[in-house]
């Protein structure tokens, strides 16, 4: 049991550190940083702005799916169930 908890650790933090770089790439266009491997800030941004999107996303989409399999979402959340003909 222990090693599923810690390699959904593990999950979770790669979308993390993605996100996180996503929020240093838009604070250095900010402050007009330009990074190495971009040409220009308005990419920079985006990038930063696409990689902080996909983060929490995944995220947030893991945690909706484990809830969803321990029956703890509220009512709207709930997948609904198909009828079987």
């Amino acid at each position: 049991m222990t090693l599923q908890r810690f390699l959904a650790l593990l999950v979770l933090l790669i979308p993390g550190f993605i996100a996180g770089y996503g929020i240093k790439l838009m604070r250095d266009t900010v402050f007009q940083i330009l990074n190495i491997p971009y040409p220009s800030l308005l990419l920079q941004f985006f990038i930063g702005l696409l990689a902080l999107i996909l983060g929490v996303w995944f995220i947030g989409g893991f945690i909706l799916h484990r809830d969803r399999k321990n029956k703890k979402v509220a009512p709207r959340f709930q997948l609904k169930e198909k009828k079987q003909v």
